[in-house]
């Protein structure tokens, strides 16, 4: 028997509150069973501070390339194996009006993001309008192939997924307190109120350019045929999975030098356990039919966003700085090389806060086959 609309979107909530709290507090019982104090990590909103991590070595980098270089070949054999249909007919649309402003949005953001004729003030301010450029682009290049757009098409699931990024990215924030793997440069605050505002909104625009990115992805005959073999997930894995995320959550506290990746992958363990396990289905379930479509296209898009991102940060005033245990060598912008590989899973954990929004705000999923 399935459950009913209202009972699907209590789940969905419940998905969503249980993953940020076992996600805030899994790293502060850490610290607490290891005997560290908690108290600078509860401050709000959470800064982190320039930290001096282990150098870069080149066995930690090899170790930690293996999941990487596992992650990009299984993209990569599914795009090798895909058998697009062939009687796709494309009836493609003029670029809309509102497309041409937006990429007129996106190409004032990043005149005044680097430029240094640009008044100071307006250069620390220039990231937000630079990103929602980028998402009205994405969404005309959707409409000219398909004649919708995903304000269109989801608006009320679309508008949520705004306030929506802010809370989610300001969690990443407070999970970074405990590995320091970046910090902020060019911020002028004049208090906390401030900060957590100028914060607030570049963060708010996270999972709609994700969002806007993957379904345009989805529009590539190739990208849209993605099969590699079944994997079933069973309440067993489900269960595993939120015991490994919420432990490796709470190691990052006390042990962070090794145990940084976690950040990464913590949270999509805990989304994929807890969808599984309260609503008895997952995002992810259509892999169990070989149809990884949601899990490999979603981890594409945030990297396609993540190369823009550390490219447009790369000049701007106000900006991200990295600095990561063992493999901070290879420098792409900003980026240590590896630190790319953390954008393939970041995607799938956006994709299963997205679903969780779709079952709470429209009461369906948000993945469907064509």
């Amino acid at each position: 028997m399935s459950p009913s609309p209202d009972d699907t979107r209590l789940r969905a909530l419940w998905v969503l509150l249980l993953a940020a709290l076992i996600a805030w507090v899994a790293p502060l019982l850490g610290l607490a069973v290891s005997g560290n104090p908690i108290t600078p990590y509860l401050a709000f909103p959470p800064r982190t501070l320039p930290a001096t991590h282990a150098p870069a070595s080149w066995l930690w980098f090899c170790l930690m390339s293996v999941p990487a270089i596992a992650g990009l070949g299984l993209i990569v054999l599914a795009v090798a194996r895909a058998r697009p249909q062939t009687d796709v007919v494309e009836a493609r649309r003029a670029f809309p009006l509102w497309g041409w402003l937006g990429l007129a949005t996106l190409a004032a953001g990043w005149f005044a993001a680097w430029s240094e004729h640009t008044p100071a003030e307006w250069r620390r301010h220039a990231f937000t309008p630079l990103w929602v450029g980028y998402v009205l682009a994405v969404n005309a290049l959707l409409h000219r192939r398909t004649g919708g757009s995903l304000f269109t098409a989801r608006p009320l699931w679309f508008a949520t997924l705004f306030p929506a990024s802010a809370a989610f990215w300001w969690l990443f924030e407070y999970l970074n307190q405990f590995v320091r793997n970046w910090h902020y440069v060019g911020i002028h605050a004049s208090g906390e109120w401030d900060y957590f505002i100028q914060g607030t909104l570049p963060f708010s625009t996270v999972l709609p350019a994700i969002a806007s990115t993957w379904m345009w992805l989805r529009q590539f005959p190739r990208l849209e045929a993605l099969r590699l073999p079944a994997v079933r997930a069973r309440p067993a894995a489900a269960w595993l999975a939120v015991g490994a995320g919420a432990l490796g959550l709470a190691a990052i506290g006390p042990w962070p030098e090794e145990s940084f990746p976690v950040l990464w992958v913590g949270p999509l363990l805990l989304l994929f356990g807890l969808q599984h396990l309260l609503t008895g289905t997952s995002l992810l379930a259509p892999l169990a039919s070989g149809d990884w479509r949601p899990f490999l296209q979603p981890a594409l898009a945030a990297l396609a966003c993540g190369l823009l991102w550390e490219l447009w940060n790369y000049g701007s005033l106000a900006k991200w700085q990295y600095s990561i245990p063992h493999v901070q060598r290879l420098h792409v912008f900003e980026m240590p090389l590896l630190g790319y590989a953390g954008y393939l899973p970041f995607g799938v954990t956006c994709a299963l806060v997205m679903d969780a929004l779709a079952r709470l705000v429209e009461r369906r999923p948000l993945y469907s086959a064509p």
